[in-house]
């Protein structure tokens, strides 16, 4: 998921769900698949999406330990960003600790997050505090929805931001693009909310869209922005670095 800046950070949009893979109806259940084998979190990978014709932009994750790694997105004209969300696997999900930019680093922690069927129906909350749950490591058989509250401090004012988070995966899918075919993905469609510049308002939509996240490929094999502007990007190509 990419991330709106907060001063000027960034809203990530990075992110990705996964499903149990069984063999067949009388065959050997297979290992459930994860997100590492989708996103390559845990690899020098990187990858670049086309809009408009030309390059929209570029992504790229930098582990930094056996659970941790960072991810870049920005110009490719600009390369390397001062941008970079930070993830931890730990233990069932991955977890969403912050990101740096600006000089200073953002921590994202959460007052409340829910968890619910595909259509964000049966919601029960399973954390008030701590990081944020991104998404499940396994990739269930079926899709779920997150919500999260929270807030997002700047570590160097101490300023502070109130966001909305809510977010469906949806199990791999047969997918394709106009570079790119005979590929399969896990969807994450997210609606992300804040109040960013107006501190103890009511939080108010900034994003809306679907991403597509390709097996042994990565992120951003299709976005399909619907919000603040409808907008179109494909990957076009990946590399590892």
């Amino acid at each position: 998921m990419k991330i709106q800046k907060v001063g000027t950070r960034h809203v990530l949009v990075a992110g990705t769900a996964m499903i149990t893979a069984l063999a067949g109806m009388t065959g050997p259940a297979r290992a459930a698949e994860n997100y590492g084998q989708y996103s390559l979190f845990a690899e020098r990978s990187a990858g670049q999406y086309w809009a408009d014709g030309q390059a929209g932009g570029q992504w790229a994750w930098k582990p930094l330990s056996s659970t941790t790694s960072e991810i870049s997105w920005g110009d490719p004209k600009a390369w390397p960003p001062d941008y970079a969300e930070k993830f931890v696997h730990d233990s069932g999900w991955l977890m969403l600790d912050g990101w740096r930019g600006n000089g200073t680093y953002y921590t994202v922690r959460v007052t409340q997050e829910q968890i619910g069927d595909a259509k964000c129906g049966n919601l029960r909350t399973f954390a008030t505090s701590g990081q944020q749950h991104y998404v499940k490591w396994d990739i269930p058989a079926q899709g779920y929805c997150l919500k999260a509250w929270g807030t997002i401090t700047e570590q160097s004012s101490g300023k502070v931001v109130d966001f909305g988070h809510t977010q469906i995966w949806s199990p791999p899918a047969p997918c394709s693009n106009r570079y790119l075919g005979g590929q399969t993905c896990v969807k994450q469609w997210e609606s992300w909310w804040d109040n960013q510049g107006e501190p103890g308002k009511p939080i108010t939509r900034k994003l809306e869209r679907d991403q597509y996240i390709a097996r042994g490929l990565g992120m951003a094999f299709k976005i399909q922005q619907y919000f603040p502007k409808d907008w179109l990007a494909e990957a076009r190509s990946y590399w590892h670095w």
